[in-house]
């Protein structure tokens, strides 16, 4: 892995957070990153990734600390822990109130890009665990809201595994453009989003986290309840003549 060129400009509190991390994720899970040239060094960046494990965003930050530092918008609920919100904080991470339609966080968001910084988002809004979710709509709106802004797709896959020892995990971070590009002509920001995040979990399935026997007995309950989902809509059979 590249480290950090003395030249990328890093909080003392993000340098350290990706220090304490990287024995986990670089070495531990093996990690490898394709795509960094689609990561620039400078001007207003918006991140679009897939979430399924709360090792994401650690994963994306230390992929991609040789080029800059992320700034990702994270639930505002771990700001309630005062330590984890102190270095929150210190790495310049924005606290989103999930579901309530955070207009300030995009507010603040919207300035951040604005002023240059490049800000991570994950459009799902939570952990999958295995299940397809909505893509919001915020990150297409951060992309029509600031003149010139570059959008870069990335894939996180792996991270799932960090916490089944002995399984040593294979984590893999892929930047990339979106094919279709930015925003389009008329294109609303609900579907932008809808198109990138089509695009990401193309290559990178809802997957549940957590230690092996729990995720398939949570496997097991997610299957159950799409199949009697399944028996409740279905067209009764003909009756006989």
């Amino acid at each position: 892995m590249t480290e950090a060129s003395a030249t990328v400009k890093l909080s003392p509190a993000y340098r350290a957070a990706m220090a304490v991390s990287s024995p986990i994720v670089a070495w531990w899970g093996r990690l490898e990153v394709t795509g960094l040239d689609a990561l620039p060094t400078s001007g207003p960046l918006l991140l679009i990734g897939n979430h399924d494990s709360n090792w994401d965003p650690v994963a994306i930050g230390r992929a991609g600390i040789s080029r800059r530092q992320i700034k990702a918008l994270a639930k505002s609920s771990l700001w309630k822990f005062k330590p984890l919100g102190w270095v929150l904080n210190g790495m310049g991470q924005v606290p989103v109130d999930r579901g309530a339609g955070d207009v300030k966080a995009l507010d603040r968001a919207v300035a951040e890009l604005t002023g240059g910084a490049c800000i991570g988002v994950f459009p799902e809004g939570t952990i999958s665990r295995g299940r397809a979710l909505r893509a919001r709509s915020g990150a297409g709106r951060l992309a029509l809201s600031v003149p010139g802004i570059q959008v870069t797709c990335v894939r996180v896959t792996g991270t799932v595994d960090i916490v089944r020892f002995p399984k040593r995990p294979r984590i893999r971070v892929d930047f990339f453009a979106p094919a279709g590009g930015p925003p389009q002509p008329g294109e609303t920001a609900a579907a932008f989003t809808l198109r990138v995040m089509e695009e990401i979990r193309a290559e990178a399935p809802h997957t549940i986290p957590g230690r092996r026997k729990a995720a398939a007995k949570y496997r097991r309950a997610l299957d159950e309840a799409a199949a009697a989902e399944r028996a409740a809509t279905a067209e009764p059979a003909p009756a006989d003549a």
